[in-house]
């Protein structure tokens, strides 16, 4: 396999042996691989998403970091009498779909001899990163703001990282750790481009479980974006192969109080820009300033997909709906569910729709 870390600002490229997570010019990397994904040498394999070893770039399979997670189960939930397929990405080991990217940037850490990461976060991917740290028996530090649901910081804490809680919102928290970042490699699971090597596989787990078809559209979740563009990066590399015929329609969805990319979308603007954020109950995907905003809006137009927003109420209403359900969610993975509900009153008829949700209500405040 051969792998290259290209730059997408100056187009600078660097090997997979440097520890790097970001340019020299502070452009974000994107991964380019050069390998041909076996699909018909799956039958045998275990399952989980380490059976896509051919196109996750680790060198030594002594580096593989994991808790052999299996592909998570695609269930059918009628939503609006509409017939939905959901990734039960939640029954990851750590409660969320986080642990995809960081089994891969961990390995990748441990492959390169780091001893000491940082991590900032709003719960989700520093249990994940420290959970996999652990195991690697790598140091851990994580940032996460003030308002951090008591669950996740438990969730932290148990793994032995060493947490920082930052006196202020997400963006806060993220500005500090580029400073420290200065200093201690980066396991940022929006910086460093790693992580998006464990997301895709999402999209060859649902490729493989539809037999080898894609759906129509696939509803997600974001704030950095991380699973979205991982799904992207999936299904790009599967239709390169020949393996599927079309990328799917990519819906975004953010909560109304912090949709930033959403409102970059409408405004058809490459800019963040200037707006007042409000706390909001998905606080996996309160986010003011993503980095990668403009590479998300690349993905979802490329896709011929678009981007909503749905309020506080249409979360909660969604979260309630798929509790009673028997399935317990975190907010942020209701925020989809609300996204669906929005997006069937203009859909074609008979389009098949995937999503996912993407952590347990275990981790949640109570709302």
């Amino acid at each position: 396999m051969i792998t290259t870390l290209i730059c997408r600002t100056c187009g600078k490229k660097f090997s997979d042996d440097q520890p790097v997570w970001r340019c020299i010019c502070g452009g974000l990397l994107d991964i380019e691989i050069k390998n041909k994904f076996p699909s018909k040498k799956l039958n045998g394999k275990l399952p989980g998403m380490w059976r896509y070893r051919e196109v996750i770039p680790i060198k030594d399979d002594r580096n593989i970091v994991s808790f052999n997670e299996e592909a998570t189960p695609l269930i059918e939930i009628q939503i609006e009498k509409k017939s939905v397929l959901f990734k039960m990405d939640f029954l990851f080991p750590t409660g969320s779909f986080k642990d995809r990217g960081a089994s891969v940037l961990v390995s990748k850490i441990k492959e390169l001899n780091i001893k000491k990461v940082l991590i900032d976060s709003s719960g989700n991917a520093g249990s994940a990163i420290s959970a996999y740290c652990a195991k690697a028996g790598i140091e851990c530090m994580v940032l996460v703001p003030h308002n951090t649901s008591e669950e996740k910081l438990n969730q932290i804490k148990a793994y032995g990282a060493k947490l920082h809680i930052v006196r202020g919102d997400r963006d806060e928290t993220a500005r500090v750790a580029l400073k420290l970042a200065e200093r201690i490699y980066y396991a940022s699971h929006y910086y460093n481009p790693y992580f998006f090597q464990g997301t895709k596989t999402f999209a060859y787990e649902v490729a493989e479980q539809l037999n080898w078809k894609v759906p129509d559209v696939v509803v997600l979740p974001i704030g950095n974006g991380t699973l979205l563009l991982g799904t992207f990066i999936g299904f790009k590399e599967l239709l390169n192969q020949k393996l599927i015929k079309k990328i799917p329609k990519l819906v975004a969805v953010q909560a109304q109080n912090c949709a930033p990319i959403y409102r970059m979308f409408k405004n058809n603007t490459n800019c963040l820009l200037d707006l007042a954020i409000k706390p909001t109950i998905a606080e996996g995907i309160s986010v003011g300033r993503p980095p990668r905003a403009n590479q998300i809006i690349l993905a979802v137009k490329e896709s011929k997909g678009t981007i909503l927003m749905v309020t506080e109420k249409e979360i909660k209403q969604a979260w309630k709906e798929i509790c009673l359900s028997g399935i317990y969610i975190e907010p942020t993975s209701a925020t989809a569910v609300a996204g669906i509900k929005k997006y069937l009153k203009t859909s074609k008829k008979g389009e098949l729709i995937v999503s996912t949700f993407t952590g347990t209500g275990l981790k949640s405040h109570k709302i």
